[in-house]
């Protein structure tokens, strides 16, 4: 029996292991995220998180300054992270801009201090919308250089 035939192109925009992101809603970026297809969700590194009610209060340090966020507050989750250590973190849901392309993804704000990268992008964000070059980083977000 023939084995079915595979597409020799690929309708899907491709992206590396790393890409520069921007969260234009909360103003955010260009900050670098990683694409961790091991990893289930996305999560962003944030300081001083207070949960208010229906919203979450979170600080995000850009390149110069530190900026004050509330969003609106989708869940508290159980997340384990990548040290196998289980945590309840908020959750948030923004677009997030790479390259050309808008996802709107959830979030789950944590300390990401110990961490390479501020943010982190898992297969729930990237799924049936990019394929993950890991050999290759910053394919749809090149930044320019300034001189």
């Amino acid at each position: 029996m023939p084995s079915p035939t595979r597409p020799s192109f690929f309708v899907l925009p491709m992206i590396g292991w790393k890409e520069h992101v921007r969260l234009p809603k909360l103003n955010i970026g260009p900050i670098v995220a990683k694409i961790d297809t091991g990893a289930r969700s996305a999560a962003l590194h944030a300081d001083d998180i207070e949960i208010r009610g229906e919203r979450v209060r979170f600080i995000v340090h850009g390149e110069s300054k530190r900026h004050i966020h509330i969003a609106p507050l989708v869940e508290v989750r159980r997340v384990k992270s990548s040290n196998g250590w289980i945590e309840t973190r908020p959750v948030i849901e923004t677009d997030i801009q790479i390259g050309h392309h808008h996802v709107i993804a959830e979030l789950s704000l944590t300390n990401r201090a110990d961490m390479e990268v501020a943010m982190l992008l898992g297969r729930n964000t990237v799924r049936g919308r990019f394929l993950v070059n890991p050999g290759k980083s910053f394919i749809l977000s090149k930044v320019k250089k300034t001189k």
